[in-house]
């Protein structure tokens, strides 16, 4: 039993819930009254009231995102209805903004915005009192960061062994992309530094291998950044795998000559990119040094072993589809690892809604609100590109399939219009891109499948031989050699079944075991940069 419940929706299991235990370790007196229950978005809403209402609580703080606010208004609603005397306090970035137009916040008995660590605490105890404040929106002062407990002992053995662990070095953004919801908050702030290495000490003496930052930008304070690389290099041992968020067009040389150092796999970098559009970039105020950026990023792929993640936005506002093509292809050429292509999202409070009329900017009425169509790409064209965005994530990002997506962009594409139903041919430039090549690849796919979700990875493999040899007219024993190796690399045992007699692997040509210590994603694409792929 417990008086106050802090709970959230997680998007799966494995995300541990960073902002509750923020909560909890700040509770302060209250903290042996308190209690974290964690859920996922897959469980239904009612099973997770049934939870909450076994614990007889008398508040219940519920943390609301993007990814969680439809079930969490299910259950809000649902709890009203049950028990309306249960006090129900909802926070987090979804309701912090716009909060006068949300369900959500109409059933909840109050709501707080911005960064809740401390205010949470007062409201609690107000509530306990039966002191209740008069407003029902209560904006949280911004917290001194040097005040905070850190809530780094609250993650558990369980968390430890199956989750991951997040971690932060500083909160806010300098940079004022429209898009983004970093970008209203306050200048960036650091955690003091002594207070967190601490913390960082004592995760790895608990057995924590994998930290992910959660910092939004975590080389821009090169002071801070610095020397908690140079702790964990000093601390450095097999396994160990460090999550940061990178500015791209921001690696000096002493950052430089810190991130060599670390061994292949230790380190992923999240680089944001976005576009590669000058005039889109300046149009959502992305200030980006993209000759800088070129160059940062030639030196991850040539110089260091870090696994890099770039993302791309489609959709912003004046983007076509032929500059998005450009801007994919510039960002494949420069060789990360892996490139997430996000649908742009009209998230609550980003200004990003200013180009809504001049751009002719349509969003989903319903979470995630992604772009539906833009006076420069219309419904059907965004349809395709989101899933492109998916294909890819399954051929390319997931690492499964290198030598077989090399082979796929080996070969330019048919100029016969009879192969390209969506396409003009009359461009020949155009079918010797990567994206071109990808998006065909991706039509057809989706008129094989009928579906973007629930491909198993061996009728994957069954679809990319058939593509392989019927479209683009390869051998069919060079086609299933490249498949087959591509499922020994990700560990697994058995062997696609392409054709009626699939040929044993080549032992020869057989690729090396990924080292063991690197995450089994970023371990697959070990040999991606030594297989030439995607150059334009």
């Amino acid at each position: 039993m417990a008086d106050i419940l802090l709970a959230t929706l997680n998007a799966k299991y494995i995300h541990a819930a960073f902002g509750l235990r923020y909560l909890m370790a700040n509770l302060g007196e209250l903290q042996p009254r308190a209690e974290v229950l964690e859920f996922d978005i897959n469980q239904r809403p009612l099973d997770i009231v049934e939870a909450l209402l076994a614990r007889s609580p008398r508040i219940i703080g519920l943390g609301t995102y993007i990814w969680n606010v439809a079930p969490s208004t299910q259950i809000v609603a649902a709890l009203k209805r049950l028990q309306p005397e249960i006090k129900v306090v909802v926070g987090g970035p979804e309701v912090s903004y716009e909060s006068g137009e949300q369900e959500i916040v109409a059933l909840a008995d109050h709501v707080i915005t911005g960064e809740a660590d401390l205010a949470f605490a007062s409201l609690c105890a107000c509530l306990l009192r039966d002191e209740p404040p008069l407003n029902k929106i209560i904006p949280a002062p911004i917290p001194d960061l040097a005040l905070l407990r850190l809530p780094y002992s609250l993650y558990n053995d369980e968390d430890i062994a199956h989750r991951v662990v997040y971690v932060e070095a500083s909160r806010g953004c300098p940079f004022t992309c429209e898009f983004c919801l970093s970008s209203l908050d306050i200048p960036v702030r650091q955690f003091p530094l002594p207070a967190l290495l601490a913390a960082l000490e004592e995760l790895l003496e608990r057995g924590v291998t994998q930290f992910k930052f959660v910092d939004r930008t975590f080389n821009l304070n090169l002071a801070a950044s610095s020397a908690i690389l140079e702790f964990f290099l000093n601390r450095w041992r097999p396994g160990l795998f460090l999550h940061f968020e990178m500015i791209p067009d921001r690696f000096p040389d002493a950052l430089r000559k810190l991130v060599a150092l670390f061994p292949p796999g230790a380190l992923q970098f999240e680089v944001g990119i976005q576009t590669f559009n000058p005039e889109v970039s300046q149009r959502i105020s992305r200030r980006q040094d993209y000759a800088r950026l070129r160059d940062n990023l030639g030196f991850l792929s040539s110089s260091t072993g870090v696994h890099v993640h770039a993302d791309l936005i489609l959709g912003l506002p004046g983007e076509s589809l032929e500059s998005m093509a450009e801007g994919f292809n510039q960002l494949l050429s420069l060789k990360p690892q892996e490139i997430q292509i996000g649908i742009l999202k009209r998230l609550r409070g980003t200004p990003i809604q200013r180009h809504d009329l001049e751009w002719e900017m349509v969003y989903s009425p319903s979470p995630p609100y992604e772009i539906l169509r833009t006076k420069t790409v219309d419904f059907p064209t965004m349809q395709r590109l989101r899933r492109f965005a998916r294909f890819w994530d399954l051929v390319a990002n997931s690492g499964n399939f290198v030598e077989s997506l090399a082979l796929l962009f080996a070969k330019p594409l048919s100029t016969d219009p009879a192969l390209l139903p969506h396409e003009s041919p009359a461009s020949p430039s155009r079918h010797e891109s990567p994206f071109w090549t990808f998006l065909h690849f991706s039509d057809w796919l989706y008129s094989k499948t009928g579906r973007q979700h629930g491909i198993a990875l061996s009728r994957l493999a069954q679809f990319l031989f058939t593509y392989l040899t019927e479209h683009l007219g390869y051998n069919p024993g060079l086609a299933q050699q490249a498949l087959i190796r591509d499922f020994q690399r990700t560990g697994r045992k058995d062997a696609p079944v392409l054709a009626e007699t699939s040929p044993a692997p080549d032992q020869r040509t057989s690729p090396p075991t990924p080292p063991r210590s690197a995450l089994k994603r970023q371990s697959r694409h070990a040999t991606r940069n030594s297989t030439s792929i995607g150059t334009p």
